[in-house]
């Protein structure tokens, strides 16, 4: 046994040790590498940047069209679809009552006693659609002009061809379809783009769905089951508000926007004293 340990114990005084000087060359030769690899990064950085080419001049907002025009029409879009709800689909009509301080315009309407109302608007969406179109259609230009002032302003050369653009509904968004072919180029920079989308959310459509629903059973049933509709919807809450002529007046709300429709009909009227 003390044979063994002497063997173990020479055996372990015999194990190789790092002196200083080979810890210090271990060092630098780490550093030399971890050195190496940063430099082959920043290299491979560089590199990939040349490959990546901008698609647009950069330092230049109006250089994303979709984005500037968005920006420049948010204001006039918002107030277009707000002042269009509130008086019943239209900017100006003369078949109207004034309600609340707007303009209402009737979308189902009979003169006469004891008729059942017409709908005004039997094609509502449509309607809606070249409503919104026509009011926006000349802060529509004027961004376009503000784009091209933009990129002159920073030394681009521009060429506009005749703008023209669509209204669309989906559910949760009212969009503008612009077609405009715009060119803009500035040294080895050259661009060209003919579609631009402008996307407002809203639930604008939503709201015309609902009074199409209110128009066409007032039309048929001189009547409308707001109460049992709102319980199949609770997201709308609708308010009904009988003038002195007895005009009807609707207010369609989405609760969760708090966006408004608000129309008037007038169909099916008692004469006074035989209600």
């Amino acid at each position: 046994m003390k044979n063994e340990n002497r063997r173990a114990t020479r055996v372990f005084a015999h194990q190789p040790t790092l002196t200083p000087l080979s810890q210090k060359r271990s060092q630098v030769t780490m550093f030399i590498i971890i050195g190496l690899l940063i430099v082959m990064i920043i290299l491979l950085f560089f590199s990939l940047r040349k490959e990546i080419k901008p698609d647009t001049p950069s330092g230049v907002v109006a250089t994303d069209p979709d984005s500037f025009l968005d920006l420049c029409l948010e204001k006039e879009f918002e107030e277009s679809l707000r002042v269009i709800g509130i008086q019943g689909g239209y900017v100006e009509n003369k078949l109207s009552i004034f309600y609340d301080g707007a303009n209402v315009s009737y979308l189902c309407y009979s003169q006469n006693s004891y008729e059942r109302c017409v709908n005004q608007e039997p094609l509502l969406i449509r309607h809606l659609k070249q409503e919104i179109h026509d009011d926006l259609i000349d802060d529509v230009e004027n961004c376009f002009d503000e784009l091209q002032e933009s990129l002159e302003s920073r030394d681009f050369t521009v060429s506009m061809r005749d703008m023209e653009f669509e209204v669309e509904f989906v559910r949760g968004r009212v969009i503008l379809d612009i077609t405009n072919q715009v060119e803009y180029s500035k040294g080895d920079e050259a661009y060209e783009i003919d579609e631009f989308r402008v996307i407002m959310p809203s639930r604008f459509f939503d709201l015309a769905v609902v009074v199409q629903e209110i128009l066409s059973q007032e039309s048929w049933y001189c009547n409308f089951d707001q109460n049992g509709f709102m319980l199949l919807y609770p997201n709308y809450d609708i308010e009904m508000f009988r003038t002195g002529d007895s005009s009807i007046i609707y207010t369609v709300k989405e609760k969760n926007t708090e966006e408004v429709f608000r129309f008037a009909i007038r169909g099916c009227v008692i004469p006074p004293g035989l209600g």
